[in-house]
């Protein structure tokens, strides 16, 4: 007789007599382990067997064998190997979201246990990019902080797809930045307020005067653009476009505000920032420049299908009260 745990428990589907449609793997027999969930969620994220053994420490032979065990015991090939690494397969993509929802729930349900015999103890974990991180975030922490001053928030800056990634696995609670795409089916955007950029400058700037410019007559002059990886450099990208001109050649890409701002302060470059940024730096002055088009909500990026932690609920709370007291 088998044993829950046995190696020789074949991968096959509910009971039944019936041999309509594919076998479905049993993934509650006691071979699937929380390792391999995680080092599916390492593998897709590093795309080389190398990369993920170095992230978890374990051996590469540790980890090759982990994946062989996952792909036997779904009866399907996850990644295709390659001579750069691994690419997930349509398998691979779909059993990585499954992983990390799972690792999410159970990164919240420890979490939440804690938080219920202390809740003025807890953790919140927030990502944040550019918009949203000089104004509304600082504001919303200092009132959950006034609160609850015992509890703790970790900020995790980054870009939004690197965020994204985080906040599927449950390494993020919440985001808040700029929303660009819509609600999907695991991830749901909650607009808060909406915000114009502008192209900014230190005060010292010979063109911060001028009453009237365009994109054609800062083309000669050196510019801080977002990274390529933004929402912002694309639309970026496209008024150039618009206007008939090639991105700026004197250029340095960086998202980090505080990079930015010394580089405004200290050169005559320009750069484009959220309005509410640059207009509460007194060091910082808007050129005349339209860029009316570009426009988007600030708001929350969330998980579809996951309850909030009470800390996280508590920070929620604070980031909507500032959203629409102070910034609306």
């Amino acid at each position: 007789m088998s044993t829950p745990n046995s190696e020789s428990a074949p991968d096959v589907g509910p009971s039944s007599d019936s041999d309509l449609g594919p076998s479905i793997p049993r993934l509650l027999d006691g071979r699937l382990k929380i390792r391999h969930l995680v080092l599916v969620d390492a593998l897709t994220r590093q795309g080389s067997v190398i990369g993920a053994a170095a992230e978890l420490h374990v051996t590469q032979p540790v980890a090759t064998r982990g994946l062989r065990d996952i792909e036997a015991i779904l009866g399907v090939e996850l990644y295709v190997r390659g001579p750069r690494g691994i690419t997930p397969t349509i398998f691979g993509t779909a059993f990585t979201d499954h992983a990390r929802a799972v690792l999410a729930q159970l990164s919240q349900a420890g979490r939440h246990v804690v938080e219920l015999s202390n809740a003025d103890r807890g953790t919140v974990i927030v990502g944040t990019h550019l918009a949203g991180s000089n104004v509304l975030l600082p504001q919303a922490i200092a009132r959950i902080k006034a609160e609850h001053p015992l509890l703790t928030v970790i900020v995790r800056e980054g870009a939004p797809s690197a965020l994204l990634t985080e906040l599927e696995s449950g390494r993020v609670d919440v985001i808040v930045g700029r929303l660009t795409a819509p609600s999907t089916a695991g991830i749901t955007r909650i607009p808060l307020y909406d915000e114009s950029v502008e192209v900014f400058a230190g005060c010292e700037h010979p063109l911060v005067a001028a009453t009237e410019l365009d994109l054609a007559d800062l083309r000669d002059h050196q510019w801080i653009l977002p990274g390529v990886e933004t929402a912002l450099r694309s639309e970026l990208e496209k008024a150039f476009t618009r206007h008939a001109i090639p991105l700026p050649a004197q250029r340095v890409e960086a998202t980090s505000y505080l990079t930015v701002r010394e580089l405004l302060r200290a050169t005559e470059m320009v750069a484009v920032l959220p309005s509410l940024i640059g207009r509460s730096d007194s060091n910082l002055c808007p050129l005349a420049v339209d860029l009316s088009a570009i426009s988007h909500s600030v708001g929350l990026t969330v998980a579809a299908d996951r309850s909030f932690s009470p800390s996280a609920a508590a920070l929620i709370a604070a980031l909507r009260h500032v959203a629409e007291k102070e910034l609306r």
